[in-house]
């Protein structure tokens, strides 16, 4: 192969978004960069932060070999503050601490293939950066780099008598030279930033580049993104109901009492409305389970109206619906601010399917609610784990899970995977279920139920992992605080690091229905 020094080698460069496909020509050039510092990423690393931010991976390549890349991550700057680690700063390789709605690009890294390094492509991708920040509005970029060249000066300088020589150009440093040409200024000397850089005894600039255009987002004075989420919860009692009105009357006044403690959130359980097939007993299974359904649209759009009224947001547990005939079990998200989305059931049990004749929906969705970033999963849909972790790596955090058991069991099966969901996704899960019995409806005569709210299991958290809980098989409500903050900890420097630990290399869980949203 001729190199691109050799008048024989055509160049032609392209300058692209990484791939995952381009691994290997990324490990091969970091093994040539950075042989003192452990050489390339693992794949896992790599893939991760694809997966994170990959707007922020820009490459160049040469005849469809990637000779030289960026890597980049948005943070909120105030989160880590100018004495960080190159490690805290990446989420260890990973890119966890990336923050779509962060305040600065961060450069993580920027690397040449060494036969290449007289093409000024550097120059490029710092460009290319700047690009990138100025397009998504961000107020600078900033970045930790070495200074190789303070080896030689180490037995007479400090780092910054050495800084200040390069600056004034009385000195050449490979890095720091090229990046104070490039427009970026010194403002601080970090201790311990890469503690395996020999080179630069651990040493590193931080450096800011500002971003002139920048447009400051104001700041709100109220409906600010929250850092902490009350959840209420409502242990339902079934029980003989004669209409609708009946139904919602109930629903409103729980729907009153959780919005007097100002709850962000109430959450009730699956079929909640399942009283009113009491008011058809001559109905055989699919017939009273369509006359249901039949009710839902109102009861949706009730609840809506008391989401606004009240100024909190539901989760109406779920209702049957039926859509071109074919019957889904439905749980509504009603907004404060008077907008609807809906999850639908996607593992229908053997009981749904055989009586019922229902149906699996075929999407996954992510909530963004004012409250942080929900996922709703309908009782047997937390028995699959897969659902989960999928909502994870969008960075769910907060699981809603409406639930009906007849039996302890069928609870146990319910509780047991809403707790394992919390500690392997790191995120809290909140379950509600009913209770009671309904003697005058085939096959739901009884309901057994706890509503709890689980979180994951380390020491920010109670010992139990066990927010709160309720008293079994007991009408009531459950309110519980969910500090957010606490979940970026536990990611980045928990006991045990489940999210970023995950061997991407070996692994991943791949959604390939129905597009997720």
């Amino acid at each position: 192969m001729t190199q691109p020094n050799d008048p024989t080698h055509d160049v032609r460069l392209l300058m692209r978004s990484l791939r995952q496909k381009d691994y290997a020509d990324i490990k091969s050039i970091m093994d040539k960069v950075y042989p003192g510092l452990g050489g390339g990423w693992p794949l896992k690393n790599y893939q991760s932060m694809l997966n994170r931010f990959p707007e922020g991976q820009i490459c160049i390549e040469d005849g469809g070999r990637v000779v030289a890349a960026a890597f980049a991550v948005i943070v909120d700057y105030a989160n880590f503050g100018d004495d960080h680690t190159y490690e805290e700063i990446t989420g260890n390789e990973t890119l966890a601490s990336h923050d779509p709605d962060g305040d600065v690009l961060y450069g993580v890294d920027v690397f040449v293939d060494p036969d290449y390094r007289n093409l000024r492509l550097g120059r490029r991708l710092y460009e290319a950066r700047k690009e990138l920040c100025q397009n998504l509005n961000l107020r600078a970029i900033f970045a930790g780099g070495r200074i190789p060249g303070y080896q030689d000066h180490s037995r007479e300088m400090t780092p910054q008598q050495y800084i200040q020589a390069v600056k004034r150009k009385e000195l050449y440093d490979p890095i720091l030279t090229f990046q104070l040409a490039n427009d970026f200024d010194v403002k601080r000397v970090i201790k311990g930033y890469l503690p395996d850089d020999k080179e630069s005894h651990g040493y590193a600039t931080l450096l800011e580049w500002s971003n002139i255009y920048y447009e400051a987002r104001e700041a709100k004075l109220f409906g600010a993104q929250k850092t902490s989420a009350r959840i209420g919860c409502v242990q339902w009692q079934m029980r003989e109901m004669h209409s609708v009105q009946e139904v919602l009357q109930q629903v409103e006044y729980f729907i009153d009492a959780l919005a007097d403690y100002r709850c962000d959130v109430a959450l009730f359980p699956e079929f909640f409305n399942a009283p009113l097939m009491g008011m058809a007993p001559d109905k055989n299974y699919v017939e009273s389970i369509r006359y249901l359904a039949s009710f839902s649209e109102q009861i949706k759009d009730e609840i809506s109206r008391l989401a606004v009224s009240y100024n909190i947001n539901v989760v109406a547990g779920s209702m049957p619906v039926i859509e071109n005939d074919e019957l889904y079990n439905v749980a509504y998200l009603m907004r404060r601010d008077g907008s609807v989305e809906e999850q639908k059931k996607i593992h229908i049990t053997p009981h749904e399917k055989r009586d019922w004749i229902m149906q699996g929906g075929n999407q996954l969705q992510l909530f963004q609610t004012d409250f942080g970033k929900v996922g709703i999963l309908i009782c047997y849909d937390v028995e699959f784990p897969e659902l989960a972790r999928i909502l994870s790596e969008q960075e769910m955090q907060i699981l809603l899970v409406p639930f009906w058991t007849d039996t302890k069991n069928g609870y146990l099966r319910v509780r047991r995977c809403a707790q394992a969901r919390a500690i392997e996704n790191e995120c809290y899960v909140a379950i509600a279920g009913s209770i009671g019995n309904l003697p005058q409806v085939d096959s739901l005569d009884i309901q057994y139920a706890q509503t709890a709210v689980f979180s994951p299991s380390d020491f920010s958290f109670p010992h139990d992992a066990i927010m709160a809980e309720t008293t079994p098989n007991t009408e009531m409500t459950l309110i519980v605080d969910v500090d957010l903050a606490k979940l970026q900890e536990v990611k980045n420097e928990g006991s045990v690091t489940n999210f970023l630990d995950r061997r991407r290399d070996l692994y991943r869980v791949e959604w390939i229905g129905s597009e997720t949203r």
